[in-house]
């Protein structure tokens, strides 16, 4: 079946997305959790969820851009970027406690379930940030895979954090790891 513009599928791999423009070889789709991604047209990792039976002309077009900024707008807005993510059963409830060295200052106490919701959503904008470089049109591949080295050594000092997970498939991995 070939895709147009408004489709609805659900990927395997990527989730529910919306085909937002149909090239020679491939569809751009916005998917909810992963952001734009070319799929190629002999990709069958998908079901139509709602396909969209209109025709388009020149002047039902809008520029792809205009849709991706639309559609990173409303995501962020409605943390549609965010992956629900557990914590751990024995921090629920929890709190954390920095104690400064000098002991006339005061300490400071933040919930569990706070820091958590941070760590979560720095873990979620760097996997934007991955996709917007894998995509990115002007980045060559080595430019691509350099930045991406970066990104993988910052999830590895990240694994500090794996304590807090409820399942170990949501766990920071950086290059030392063997999962």
């Amino acid at each position: 079946m070939v895709l147009t513009v408004g489709t609805v599928i659900d990927h395997e791999r990527y989730g529910q997305g919306v085909v937002a423009k149909v090239n020679f070889t491939d569809y751009e789709v916005y998917f909810e959790r992963s952001g734009k991604i070319s799929i190629l047209k002999t990709n069958t990792d998908y079901k139509v969820i709602e396909h969209s039976e209109k025709e388009y002309d020149e002047t039902d077009k809008i520029a792809f851009e205009d849709v991706e900024k639309t559609l990173t707008v409303i995501l962020e807005k409605y943390n549609g970027l965010q992956e629900n993510v557990q914590l751990g059963d024995r921090w629920i409830g929890g709190k954390m406690i920095l104690q400064p060295a000098n002991a006339s200052m005061q300490s400071k106490e933040i919930p569990v379930e706070t820091f958590f919701h941070k760590i979560v959503m720095l873990r979620d904008r760097l996997r934007v940030l991955e996709q917007n470089i894998n995509s990115h049109a002007k980045l060559s591949d080595e430019d691509k895979i350099n930045i991406q080295q970066y990104i993988t050594r910052i999830y590895g000092t990240l694994t500090t954090f794996n304590v807090l997970f409820k399942e170990k498939d949501d766990n920071f991995v950086g290059t030392g790891s063997k999962d």
